[in-house]
């Protein structure tokens, strides 16, 4: 603990990944664990590691911001089941990991802390929202992590950290509390620098709970079994763009490699991808509808205190009408039938896990890829935000770097449910490679 501590003290003031420290608590946690190994009892999953949570759970006892001004001192009295789980696991909580505002956008900034860094360039972006989780994992400040995911904020920031990031099938780890508990958009999942590593934390985070109604009910233990397992007859779909998305000259370049290595692995690969091209608009609906529900309140009344991205997206919720919300929900529900059938004939998808390389962390969203210009915060990431309206685990593992030493990740899709077989494809996929061994060169 006194290591990790060490090494986020000398690191941590160049990258801005931890918004909240308890280092106090983490070395009480600490003595704690070594007592119990001393006393002979059975170390737990997790038992002595530490981590930070996601400045979007609740922490109980530590501080959870939510990276609005609204909630500046707000300390919970109450742990998110997720963290109530991992605690029980035996980890220990040294603080919070930074997100942007509300978890909104794919850049990690709030007024409260600051912009994290990107390790691997400090003047670049970490992408988000799981920004901060990505960052520390990157920089060796935590082995493992937690994050959350709507449209793309555990595989985004994990891509442009170097690291793995695993947004599973909605329902495996529960949400709660959760006041849109029916929802299947927004997920919690694991992070970690390996693949091997996300899984330990997965078994350990997912679970039924009678308090969330997608709950799935298969054993998590299944989750801490060894990975190693044959894929040699597996059929993968390859694809650069989903046949409609602009994707940077870097990032195709970066991950062409990616088909002939999972050939290389005994797997059949084609060039074919889902019919996805609808999915853009049925996501910003959905998402708009999402913020109007938690939002709406703020925004009437305090709408000074929330950033501009969250207010526009707020004010086009609040715009929709009832019939524009109706046939959004009736497109998504055609969508993830499209996809069950896609994953008829192949068993996953492949295809980069950004459209851009990490940018200049003093942009806050992109405006253009390959002389495609876009017109808000959201359109630059449809490469992840329109797997999630699948319904399908999806995890971002390392897999190359740009000219300028820039990490690249590629997103591999399997069928809603079939989490432990993607795992397995995604490490068989890092251990051919061992693109995540490569770190971050840190002036702090």
């Amino acid at each position: 603990m006194q290591a990790h501590l060490d090494r986020i003290d000398r690191v941590d003031p160049s990258v801005y990944a931890i918004c909240t420290l308890c280092p106090d608590e983490a070395l009480a946690g600490a003595r704690t664990a070594d007592q119990r190994l001393s006393a002979g009892l059975t170390p737990r999953p997790l038992e002595g590691l530490p981590i930070a949570i996601k400045d979007l759970a609740e922490t109980k006892g530590i501080r959870t911001t939510w990276g609005s001004p609204l909630f500046r001192d707000h300390v919970p009295e109450f742990d998110a089941l997720h963290v109530e789980r991992i605690r029980a696991a035996g980890a220990i909580l040294i603080g919070k990991t930074n997100t942007p505002e509300w978890g909104a956008g794919s850049q990690t900034f709030n007024t409260l802390f600051g912009t994290t860094a990107n390790p691997f360039d400090l003047s670049r972006t970490v992408g988000g929202s799981s920004g901060g989780a990505a960052a520390a994992l990157a920089a060796r400040m935590l082995p493992i992590a937690d994050g959350s995911d709507l449209g793309g904020s555990l595989r985004n920031p994990a891509a442009f950290c170097n690291v793995v990031g695993f947004r599973p099938t909605p329902g495996r780890v529960p949400n709660h509390p959760d006041r849109m508990a029916w929802s299947p958009l927004a997920v919690h999942g694991p992070m970690a620098r390996s693949v091997a590593d996300v899984a330990l934390l997965l078994s350990v985070m997912a679970g039924a709970d009678p308090r969330a109604p997608l709950s799935l009910h298969d054993d998590p233990a299944a989750f801490a079994r060894p990975l190693e397992a044959p894929i040699t007859r597996a059929r993968i779909a390859w694809t650069e763009d989903l046949g409609f998305l602009p994707v940077a000259t870097e990032i195709r370049a970066a991950t062409q490699s990616a088909s002939r290595v999972l050939e290389s692995l005994g797997c059949a690969v084609e060039h074919a991808h889902p019919d996805l091209r609808d999915a853009p608009a049925v996501f910003q609906t959905l998402r708009a509808f999402h913020f109007a529900a938690r939002f709406g309140g703020f925004y009437r009344e305090q709408r000074a205190l929330l950033k501009d991205t969250i207010q526009w997206n707020t004010a086009v919720g609040l715009s929709l009408s009832a019939e524009e919300v109706g046939r959004a929900e009736i497109a998504h529900t055609r969508i993830y039938l499209r996809a069950l059938a896609f994953f008829d004939d192949y068993d996953f998808l492949a295809l980069p896990a950004t459209q851009v390389a990490p940018f200049d962390k003093r942009t806050e969203w992109v405006r253009e890829i390959e002389g495609v210009r876009f017109e808000n915060y959201l359109q630059w990431m449809e490469v992840c935000s329109v797997i999630t309206l699948t319904g399908c685990p999806a995890i971002s593992v390392p897999c190359g770097f740009t000219p300028d030493g820039l990490p690249v990740g590629l997103q591999l899709v399997g069928r809603p449910g079939a989490d432990r077989a993607l795992l397995e494809l995604a490490h068989a996929f890092e251990t051919a490679t061992r693109f995540g061994d490569r770190l971050p060169e840190l002036t702090g």
